[in-house]
């Protein structure tokens, strides 16, 4: 099963993409889309675009994406609340179910605190996937642990390839 992970944002969305098969996890790809417009519907536009672009090249089944949490400038919030919804509505179309996260989760997930910090999430996520060396960005790291966080949850769930039901601890949104 192939897992696409998105952290968006307004000025740069983070992508990555994982493979679960018999024999493990397999980190695919990772990459982030570099927004260039000023007008902010333009933006969403290429976020929308971008993930499309991402989601035909790769061919994953589902995606995982962050909640929305509280920033203390709404302005921050409704701009990252709207590039969530350009990413959601790009693998909609696509027909792909979206699994969303809370940060917090992702991180008990992936290391077993969820206040873990961002070098302790980068160091599992090269242990679950095999990745030698360093990673280029920390950001990165992000990307592939939301898709890491979808396998885990399902594996403690006991759900298998197939699994779309509300076993999940996490809340699915789409078909």
């Amino acid at each position: 099963m192939r897992i696409l992970g998105i952290d968006p944002g307004s000025r740069v969305t983070g992508y990555g993409i994982i493979e679960e098969s018999s024999r493990g996890y397999k980190y695919i790809a990772s990459g982030s889309i570099r927004i260039k417009a000023d007008y902010f519907p333009d933006r969403l536009k290429q976020i929308f675009d971008g993930i499309v672009e991402v989601v035909e090249r790769y061919q994953p089944e589902q995606m995982a994406i962050e909640q929305v949490f509280m920033h203390k400038n709404a302005d921050s919030a409704l701009k990252l609340g709207q590039a969530r919804g350009a990413a959601i509505c790009a693998v909609q179309t696509a027909g792909l179910p979206v699994f969303e996260y809370a940060a917090r989760q992702v991180k008990q997930a992936v290391v077993g605190k969820g206040s873990a910090e961002k070098t302790q999430v980068q160091h599992m996520v090269k242990i679950l996937l095999n990745i030698q060396g360093e990673l280029q960005m920390m950001r990165v790291t992000h990307w592939v642990s939301v898709s890491v966080m979808l396998i885990i949850s399902k594996l403690r769930s006991g759900c298998n390839r197939a699994c779309r039901d509300d076993r999940l601890s996490a809340r699915q949104t789409g078909p």
